[in-house]
Protein backbone atom coordinates (compact mmCIF):
# COMPACT_ATOMS: atom_id res chain seq x y z
CA UNK A 1 0.00 0.00 0.00
CA UNK A 2 1.06 3.59 -0.65
CA UNK A 3 0.67 6.85 1.27
CA UNK A 4 -2.51 7.57 -0.71
CA UNK A 5 -4.08 4.28 0.39
CA UNK A 6 -3.37 4.83 4.07
CA UNK A 7 -4.66 8.41 3.93
CA UNK A 8 -7.79 7.25 2.12
CA UNK A 9 -8.40 4.84 5.00
CA UNK A 10 -7.95 7.67 7.50
CA UNK A 11 -10.50 9.76 5.57
CA UNK A 12 -12.99 6.88 5.66
CA UNK A 13 -12.52 6.55 9.42
CA UNK A 14 -13.29 10.26 9.81
CA UNK A 15 -16.36 10.09 7.57
CA UNK A 16 -18.04 7.70 9.96
CA UNK A 17 -18.13 10.34 12.69
CA UNK A 18 -19.44 13.36 10.76
CA UNK A 19 -22.01 15.18 12.86
CA UNK A 20 -21.21 13.55 16.20
CA UNK A 21 -17.93 15.30 17.09
CA UNK A 22 -19.05 18.95 16.94
CA UNK A 23 -17.75 21.44 17.94
CA UNK A 24 -14.63 19.42 17.14
CA UNK A 25 -13.83 18.28 13.59
CA UNK A 26 -14.07 14.67 12.42
CA UNK A 27 -10.55 13.22 12.25
CA UNK A 28 -9.11 9.85 11.27
CA UNK A 29 -5.65 8.47 11.99
CA UNK A 30 -3.78 5.41 10.70
CA UNK A 31 -0.43 4.25 12.13
CA UNK A 32 1.80 2.14 9.87
CA UNK A 33 5.09 0.47 10.75
CA UNK A 34 7.13 -1.61 8.31
CA UNK A 35 4.22 -1.73 5.88
CA UNK A 36 1.76 -3.04 8.49
CA UNK A 37 -1.15 -1.09 10.00
CA UNK A 38 -0.56 -1.10 13.76
CA UNK A 39 -3.14 1.45 14.91
CA UNK A 40 -6.45 2.95 13.80
CA UNK A 41 -8.39 5.76 15.39
CA UNK A 42 -11.15 8.29 14.83
CA UNK A 43 -12.40 11.03 17.10
CA UNK A 44 -15.83 9.82 18.23
CA UNK A 45 -17.35 12.42 20.57
CA UNK A 46 -16.17 15.78 21.96
CA UNK A 47 -14.25 15.55 25.21
CA UNK A 48 -12.93 12.07 24.56
CA UNK A 49 -9.74 10.84 22.93
CA UNK A 50 -8.73 12.27 19.57
CA UNK A 51 -7.98 10.04 16.60
CA UNK A 52 -4.23 10.07 17.24
CA UNK A 53 -4.75 9.09 20.89
CA UNK A 54 -6.83 6.05 20.01
CA UNK A 55 -4.48 4.94 17.23
CA UNK A 56 -1.45 5.18 19.53
CA UNK A 57 -3.24 3.31 22.29
CA UNK A 58 -4.00 0.50 19.86
CA UNK A 59 -0.46 0.43 18.50
CA UNK A 60 1.27 0.46 21.87
CA UNK A 61 5.05 0.07 21.53
CA UNK A 62 4.64 -0.47 17.78
CA UNK A 63 3.99 3.28 17.44
CA UNK A 64 7.72 3.81 17.91
CA UNK A 65 9.21 4.36 14.44
CA UNK A 66 5.78 4.31 12.76
CA UNK A 67 4.29 6.70 10.20
CA UNK A 68 1.06 8.46 11.19
CA UNK A 69 -1.50 9.40 8.52
CA UNK A 70 -3.84 12.07 9.90
CA UNK A 71 -6.68 13.86 8.10
CA UNK A 72 -6.16 17.11 10.04
CA UNK A 73 -3.15 18.78 11.62
CA UNK A 74 -2.60 17.34 15.12
CA UNK A 75 -3.64 19.81 17.81
CA UNK A 76 -1.07 21.86 19.69
CA UNK A 77 -3.20 23.23 22.53
CA UNK A 78 -4.61 21.72 25.69
CA UNK A 79 -8.40 21.62 25.77
CA UNK A 80 -10.37 18.75 27.24
CA UNK A 81 -7.54 16.49 26.05
CA UNK A 82 -3.73 16.96 25.86
CA UNK A 83 -2.14 18.14 22.58
CA UNK A 84 -1.84 15.33 20.03
CA UNK A 85 1.35 16.73 18.51
CA UNK A 86 3.17 16.12 21.79
CA UNK A 87 1.67 12.64 22.05
CA UNK A 88 2.95 11.66 18.60
CA UNK A 89 6.43 12.89 19.54
CA UNK A 90 6.41 11.06 22.88
CA UNK A 91 5.18 7.84 21.23
CA UNK A 92 8.25 7.83 18.99
CA UNK A 93 6.43 8.30 15.68
CA UNK A 94 9.07 9.09 13.05
CA UNK A 95 6.94 10.51 10.22
CA UNK A 96 3.56 12.27 10.03
CA UNK A 97 1.54 12.67 6.83
CA UNK A 98 -1.14 15.36 7.26
CA UNK A 99 -3.96 15.96 4.79
CA UNK A 100 -4.54 19.62 5.69
CA UNK A 101 -3.70 22.30 8.21
CA UNK A 102 -6.19 23.05 10.99
CA UNK A 103 -8.02 26.37 10.34
CA UNK A 104 -8.44 26.91 14.09
CA UNK A 105 -6.12 29.83 14.96
CA UNK A 106 -5.23 28.04 18.22
CA UNK A 107 -3.65 25.27 16.14
CA UNK A 108 -2.99 26.39 12.58
CA UNK A 109 0.64 25.63 11.78
CA UNK A 110 1.74 25.21 15.41
CA UNK A 111 1.15 21.47 15.50
CA UNK A 112 3.18 21.01 12.33
CA UNK A 113 6.00 23.19 13.68
CA UNK A 114 6.12 21.20 16.94
CA UNK A 115 6.51 17.97 14.97
CA UNK A 116 9.24 19.41 12.74
CA UNK A 117 11.09 20.97 15.68
CA UNK A 118 11.13 17.56 17.36
CA UNK A 119 12.84 16.08 14.29
CA UNK A 120 9.90 14.23 12.77
CA UNK A 121 9.48 14.07 9.01
CA UNK A 122 6.25 15.91 8.10
CA UNK A 123 4.37 15.94 4.79
CA UNK A 124 1.28 18.12 4.33
CA UNK A 125 -1.34 18.20 1.57
CA UNK A 126 -2.08 14.58 0.65
CA UNK A 127 -5.85 14.33 -0.09
CA UNK A 128 -6.30 17.89 1.13
CA UNK A 129 -9.55 18.51 -0.78
CA UNK A 130 -11.16 15.35 0.58
CA UNK A 131 -10.12 16.24 4.12
CA UNK A 132 -11.55 19.75 3.88
CA UNK A 133 -14.79 18.44 2.36
CA UNK A 134 -15.49 16.05 5.21
CA UNK A 135 -15.13 18.94 7.68
CA UNK A 136 -16.75 21.65 5.56
CA UNK A 137 -18.84 22.86 8.51
CA UNK A 138 -15.82 23.21 10.80
CA UNK A 139 -13.76 24.99 8.12
CA UNK A 140 -16.67 27.33 7.30
CA UNK A 141 -17.21 28.21 10.96
CA UNK A 142 -13.54 28.97 11.54
CA UNK A 143 -13.36 31.16 8.44
CA UNK A 144 -16.70 32.99 8.62
CA UNK A 145 -17.21 32.95 12.41
CA UNK A 146 -20.87 32.06 11.95
CA UNK A 147 -22.84 28.84 11.48
CA UNK A 148 -23.13 27.23 8.07
CA UNK A 149 -26.79 27.53 7.02
CA UNK A 150 -28.57 24.79 5.08
CA UNK A 151 -32.07 25.58 3.82
CA UNK A 152 -34.22 22.45 3.45
CA UNK A 153 -37.54 22.11 1.61
CA UNK A 154 -39.81 19.37 0.30
CA UNK A 155 -41.97 20.33 -2.66
CA UNK A 156 -44.05 19.04 -5.52
CA UNK A 157 -42.81 19.15 -9.08
CA UNK A 158 -44.55 22.50 -9.51
CA UNK A 159 -42.85 24.01 -6.47
CA UNK A 160 -45.60 23.66 -3.86
CA UNK A 161 -44.99 22.72 -0.22
CA UNK A 162 -48.61 22.57 1.03
CA UNK A 163 -52.20 22.84 -0.13
CA UNK A 164 -54.27 25.99 0.35
CA UNK A 165 -55.34 24.63 3.77
CA UNK A 166 -51.72 24.18 4.81
CA UNK A 167 -51.79 20.39 4.56
CA UNK A 168 -48.27 19.10 3.87
CA UNK A 169 -48.38 15.48 5.08
CA UNK A 170 -46.75 14.11 3.18
CA UNK A 171 -45.20 15.87 0.21
CA UNK A 172 -42.48 13.26 -0.23
CA UNK A 173 -42.25 9.53 0.40
CA UNK A 174 -40.90 7.65 3.40
CA UNK A 175 -37.40 7.16 1.95
CA UNK A 176 -36.94 10.92 1.44
CA UNK A 177 -38.21 11.65 4.95
CA UNK A 178 -35.68 9.23 6.42
CA UNK A 179 -32.98 10.90 4.32
CA UNK A 180 -33.84 14.17 6.07
CA UNK A 181 -33.03 12.59 9.45
CA UNK A 182 -29.62 11.63 8.11
CA UNK A 183 -28.89 15.30 7.33
CA UNK A 184 -30.45 16.59 10.55
CA UNK A 185 -27.95 14.52 12.51
CA UNK A 186 -25.05 16.16 10.69
CA UNK A 187 -26.05 19.64 11.87
CA UNK A 188 -25.69 21.20 15.28
CA UNK A 189 -29.14 22.77 15.21
CA UNK A 190 -32.46 22.58 13.37
CA UNK A 191 -34.53 25.74 13.01
CA UNK A 192 -38.21 26.47 12.37
CA UNK A 193 -40.53 29.45 12.72
CA UNK A 194 -43.49 29.97 15.01
CA UNK A 195 -45.96 29.09 12.26
CA UNK A 196 -44.45 25.67 11.63
CA UNK A 197 -44.19 24.99 15.37
CA UNK A 198 -47.88 25.74 15.92
CA UNK A 199 -49.21 24.07 12.78
CA UNK A 200 -47.17 20.87 12.80
CA UNK A 201 -46.15 20.55 16.48
CA UNK A 202 -42.96 18.73 15.41
CA UNK A 203 -40.47 17.00 17.71
CA UNK A 204 -37.53 17.82 15.38
CA UNK A 205 -35.54 14.82 16.58
CA UNK A 206 -33.49 12.24 14.70
CA UNK A 207 -35.65 9.16 14.88
CA UNK A 208 -33.04 6.79 13.44
CA UNK A 209 -30.52 6.14 16.26
CA UNK A 210 -27.86 4.98 13.81
CA UNK A 211 -27.61 8.57 12.56
CA UNK A 212 -26.25 9.76 15.90
CA UNK A 213 -27.11 12.78 18.00
CA UNK A 214 -30.21 14.95 18.05
CA UNK A 215 -29.62 18.55 16.97
CA UNK A 216 -30.51 21.51 19.15
CA UNK A 217 -34.03 22.75 18.27
CA UNK A 218 -34.46 26.47 17.55
CA UNK A 219 -37.84 28.21 17.18
CA UNK A 220 -38.17 31.80 15.98
CA UNK A 221 -41.04 33.56 17.78
CA UNK A 222 -40.83 37.34 17.96
CA UNK A 223 -43.39 37.61 20.77
CA UNK A 224 -42.81 34.26 22.56
CA UNK A 225 -46.52 33.57 22.15
CA UNK A 226 -46.34 29.80 21.75
CA UNK A 227 -48.82 27.19 23.01
CA UNK A 228 -47.77 25.28 26.12
CA UNK A 229 -48.53 21.86 24.65
CA UNK A 230 -45.77 21.93 22.01
CA UNK A 231 -43.77 18.69 21.95
CA UNK A 232 -40.55 20.73 21.93
CA UNK A 233 -41.32 21.87 25.48
CA UNK A 234 -41.88 18.42 26.94
CA UNK A 235 -38.85 16.23 26.29
CA UNK A 236 -35.21 16.10 27.37
CA UNK A 237 -33.69 17.52 24.18
CA UNK A 238 -32.23 21.03 24.09
CA UNK A 239 -34.50 23.79 22.75
CA UNK A 240 -33.90 27.50 22.18
CA UNK A 241 -36.65 30.01 21.44
CA UNK A 242 -35.49 33.23 19.78
CA UNK A 243 -37.52 36.40 20.30
CA UNK A 244 -37.50 40.16 19.81
CA UNK A 245 -36.58 42.77 22.40
CA UNK A 246 -40.16 43.45 23.53
CA UNK A 247 -41.08 39.84 24.36
CA UNK A 248 -41.85 38.96 27.99
CA UNK A 249 -39.05 36.50 28.68
CA UNK A 250 -39.74 36.19 32.43
CA UNK A 251 -43.30 34.99 31.86
CA UNK A 252 -42.13 32.47 29.25
CA UNK A 253 -39.25 31.02 31.29
CA UNK A 254 -41.51 30.69 34.34
CA UNK A 255 -43.79 28.44 32.29
CA UNK A 256 -40.99 26.62 30.46
CA UNK A 257 -37.93 26.43 32.72
CA UNK A 258 -36.21 23.78 30.56
CA UNK A 259 -36.32 25.96 27.42
CA UNK A 260 -33.59 28.53 26.79
CA UNK A 261 -34.48 31.97 25.42
CA UNK A 262 -32.31 34.06 23.12
CA UNK A 263 -33.61 37.65 23.13
CA UNK A 264 -32.30 39.81 20.30
CA UNK A 265 -31.82 43.58 20.32
CA UNK A 266 -34.33 44.23 17.53
CA UNK A 267 -38.12 44.08 17.68
CA UNK A 268 -38.19 41.25 15.16
CA UNK A 269 -35.70 38.44 14.66
CA UNK A 270 -32.92 39.60 12.36
CA UNK A 271 -30.87 36.82 10.78
CA UNK A 272 -27.38 38.43 11.06
CA UNK A 273 -27.73 38.99 14.81
CA UNK A 274 -29.28 35.54 15.25
CA UNK A 275 -26.31 33.85 13.58
CA UNK A 276 -23.88 35.92 15.63
CA UNK A 277 -25.57 34.81 18.84
CA UNK A 278 -25.60 31.17 17.75
CA UNK A 279 -21.89 31.37 16.93
CA UNK A 280 -21.20 32.53 20.49
CA UNK A 281 -22.93 29.34 21.64
CA UNK A 282 -20.52 27.39 19.40
CA UNK A 283 -23.36 26.26 17.15
CA UNK A 284 -21.50 25.67 13.88
CA UNK A 285 -24.33 24.63 11.55
CA UNK A 286 -28.08 25.20 11.24
CA UNK A 287 -30.59 23.15 9.25
CA UNK A 288 -33.48 25.48 8.39
CA UNK A 289 -36.80 23.68 7.99
CA UNK A 290 -39.07 26.69 8.19
CA UNK A 291 -41.97 27.76 6.05
CA UNK A 292 -42.24 30.50 3.44
CA UNK A 293 -41.54 33.38 5.85
CA UNK A 294 -38.50 31.89 7.57
CA UNK A 295 -36.96 30.78 4.29
CA UNK A 296 -37.51 34.22 2.80
CA UNK A 297 -35.79 35.86 5.78
CA UNK A 298 -32.69 33.72 5.34
CA UNK A 299 -32.52 34.21 1.57
CA UNK A 300 -32.98 37.98 1.88
CA UNK A 301 -30.22 38.12 4.50
CA UNK A 302 -27.82 36.40 2.08
CA UNK A 303 -26.90 33.84 4.72
CA UNK A 304 -27.82 30.64 2.91
CA UNK A 305 -24.82 28.45 2.19
CA UNK A 306 -26.52 25.30 0.94
CA UNK A 307 -29.99 24.16 -0.15
CA UNK A 308 -31.42 20.67 0.23
CA UNK A 309 -34.55 20.29 -1.88
CA UNK A 310 -36.66 17.14 -2.12
CA UNK A 311 -38.97 17.05 -5.16
CA UNK A 312 -41.98 14.73 -5.27
CA UNK A 313 -43.52 13.54 -8.57
CA UNK A 314 -46.77 15.40 -7.89
CA UNK A 315 -48.52 18.47 -9.28
CA UNK A 316 -50.51 20.45 -6.74
CA UNK A 317 -51.34 23.53 -8.86
CA UNK A 318 -53.08 26.67 -7.66
CA UNK A 319 -51.90 30.15 -6.76
CA UNK A 320 -53.44 29.71 -3.30
CA UNK A 321 -51.17 26.81 -2.33
CA UNK A 322 -47.91 27.40 -0.49
CA UNK A 323 -44.46 27.64 -2.03
CA UNK A 324 -40.95 27.22 -0.67
CA UNK A 325 -40.22 30.92 -0.20
CA UNK A 326 -42.79 33.64 0.38
CA UNK A 327 -42.72 37.40 0.16
CA UNK A 328 -42.20 39.52 -2.93
CA UNK A 329 -39.91 38.45 -5.73
CA UNK A 330 -37.26 40.79 -7.18
CA UNK A 331 -38.07 42.68 -10.35
CA UNK A 332 -35.19 41.27 -12.39
CA UNK A 333 -33.83 37.76 -12.93
CA UNK A 334 -30.30 39.07 -12.38
CA UNK A 335 -31.29 39.72 -8.75
CA UNK A 336 -32.07 36.03 -8.08
CA UNK A 337 -30.09 34.28 -5.33
CA UNK A 338 -27.51 32.36 -7.36
CA UNK A 339 -26.62 28.74 -6.58
CA UNK A 340 -24.59 25.91 -8.10
CA UNK A 341 -25.93 22.37 -8.32
CA UNK A 342 -23.72 19.94 -6.40
CA UNK A 343 -25.74 16.72 -6.29
CA UNK A 344 -28.85 15.18 -7.83
CA UNK A 345 -30.00 11.83 -6.50
CA UNK A 346 -33.13 9.72 -6.56
CA UNK A 347 -34.34 8.86 -3.05
CA UNK A 348 -37.14 6.33 -3.28
CA UNK A 349 -39.78 7.86 -5.52
CA UNK A 350 -38.48 11.42 -5.06
CA UNK A 351 -35.51 13.51 -6.18
CA UNK A 352 -32.95 15.06 -3.85
CA UNK A 353 -31.07 18.13 -5.09
CA UNK A 354 -28.20 19.78 -3.23
CA UNK A 355 -27.08 23.24 -4.30
CA UNK A 356 -24.52 25.59 -2.79
CA UNK A 357 -24.17 29.34 -2.84
CA UNK A 358 -21.91 30.38 -5.69
CA UNK A 359 -18.37 31.18 -4.61
CA UNK A 360 -17.84 34.92 -4.52
CA UNK A 361 -21.52 35.78 -4.03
Amino acid sequence: MKDQDYMALAVELAKGTIGQTSPNPSVGCVLVRDGVIVGLGSHLVPGEGHAEVLAIQQAGEKANGATAYVTLEPCSHTGKTPPCSRLLIEAGVSRVVIATEDPNPLVSGRGINWLKDAGLSVDVGLMKEEAIALNKIFFHFMKEQRPLVTLKAAMTLDGKTATKTGDSRWVTGEAAREHVHHHRAKHDAILIGKGTAVKDNPSLTVRQPEYGKNPIRIVLANDLDLPDHLALFHDEHKTYVVCGKEANTDLFTDKHPTVSVIQLSSQRVEIPELLMRLAKLNIQSVYVEGGETVHKSFVESGFVDECHVYIAPKLLTGKDSFGVIGGQSPEWMNDAFALSFKQVERIGEDLFIKASKKVGD
